[in-house]
């Protein structure tokens, strides 16, 4: 059954461009105010990475006040893997106005669902479109994704303030100026994978231009930035390089060992390119060894999913590829840098694994812990996030 399309432009701000529905909606205080107060207690962003984590059976709460900061998120995500499994897009775990910040930071648009257990259409709707691979993959690669319970919350909040007339319920979500956002689309009512995707691509298409163009300016901007600053560097050195040159003239003139110091700068610099060849060929036969080793190493490793040492890591990349790869619990964080390096894929420049549940970034500061000692044994799944 398609979706119920909420085109309701009765709210002030309302304007609709290339057939898409858009309104402007006011937050309500309570979300603003409770970002602010979650930054004032020092918490960063929740949930950034590991995309299908379950919470422990022994999971606790430390105390009251902390129950009271957990992003219900954590809650959604339990509740809907218990349910319907671990396929699903990637749901930030946290508050909605940070989560605003990051869709805004990464000149993305953000996909809200709330979520109804009660509703008759629910359970369908999550079993066949939300886990369905198709959707999962367009989600994670286009948009950034958001969820949270209709009836608790933030997620309560949102539903009064969307004010949906039927669920499932979801919304296309843009970052405005001020406390507000821009609704391009919303959804109600049960949706197949395929109109979906089909309502999330022409979203894209439409109204992604503006976001391209800001995006392209700014990095026309920093571009500008970059070339001015390496200007003024090379400017600065070829100052410095002149001035040297011209202090070593005159005390050559005034020298009686001009002929003796050109000679020993001439040898120097043999010997430093000699130095240099003999470096770089020796690189290239370390790395062509370390090559090797780790190609042999993760097959040996690739045989060892019945051993109780053996951490199964669970990769995903930004397109939705999935590569799974089984490692020692002795290894360190890096010998999964190490093993996506190896990989040769073109488009991985600068990146960081992170989970999200709990939220953690294995950064350079975690390289040299080992897969157990981090909480990546027996089983780990890591996002890879471009830098």
């Amino acid at each position: 059954m398609s979706s119920t399309m909420r085109e309701d432009i009765r709210s002030s701000g309302e304007a609709s461009r290339n057939g898409i529905v858009r309104r402007m909606v006011s937050l309500p205080r309570s979300l603003i105010g409770g970002f602010s107060r979650a930054m004032g207690q020092g918490r960063g962003r929740i949930g950034i990475g590991r995309r299908t984590q379950t919470l422990p059976s022994n999971f606790q709460m430390q105390n009251p006040e902390e129950s009271l900061i957990v992003p219900e998120t954590f809650t959604f995500l339990h509740s809907f893997e218990q349910h319907y499994g671990t396929m699903h897009p990637f749901f930030y775990a946290c508050q909605f106005m940070e989560v605003l910040k990051i869709a805004k930071d990464e000149h993305k648009f953000l996909f809200m669902y709330l979520h109804s257990p009660e509703h008759p259409f629910t359970p369908s709707f999550c079993r066949e479109t939300l886990s369905s691979e198709l959707v999962v993959q367009f989600l994670d690669a286009n948009f950034v994704s958001w969820a949270a319970l209709a009836d608790k919350e933030e997620g309560l909040q949102m539903a009064a303030t969307l004010n949906p007339s039927c669920f499932p319920f979801c919304a296309i979500i843009a970052p405005a100026p001020s406390d507000s956002i821009a609704v391009l689309q919303q959804m109600e009512g049960p949706i197949s994978p395929t109109e979906l995707i089909g309502i999330l691509q022409r979203t894209v298409e439409e109204q992604g231009l503006a976001f391209r163009s800001q995006r392209a300016k700014q990095a026309e901007q920093n571009q500008k930035i970059i070339a001015d600053r390496r200007l003024r560097d090379e400017q600065d050195a070829a100052y410095l390089a002149a001035l040297h040159i011209d202090k070593e003239k005159e005390k050559l003139k005034s020298s009686a060992l001009a002929d003796r110091i050109q000679k020993q700068v001439q040898v120097h610099n043999k010997a430093n390119a000699e130095k240099v060849e003999n470096h770089f060929n020796k690189t290239n036969t370390g790395k062509m060894k370390a090559s090797t080793t780790r190609e042999t190493q993760y097959k040996e490793f690739g045989n060892r999913g019945k051993d109780p040492q053996a951490a199964q890591i669970l990769i995903r990349f930004p397109n939705g590829e999935r590569r799974e790869q089984c490692f020692s619990s002795t290894d360190k964080v890096q010998a999964i840098y190490r093993y996506i390096d190896s990989l040769g894929l073109p488009v991985i420049g600068n990146y960081r694994l992170i989970s999200s549940f709990p939220r953690k970034v294995y950064g350079v500061d975690q390289m040299g812990m080992t897969l157990k000692d981090a909480g990546l044994h027996p089983r780990a799944s890591l996002f890879l996030e471009l830098l």
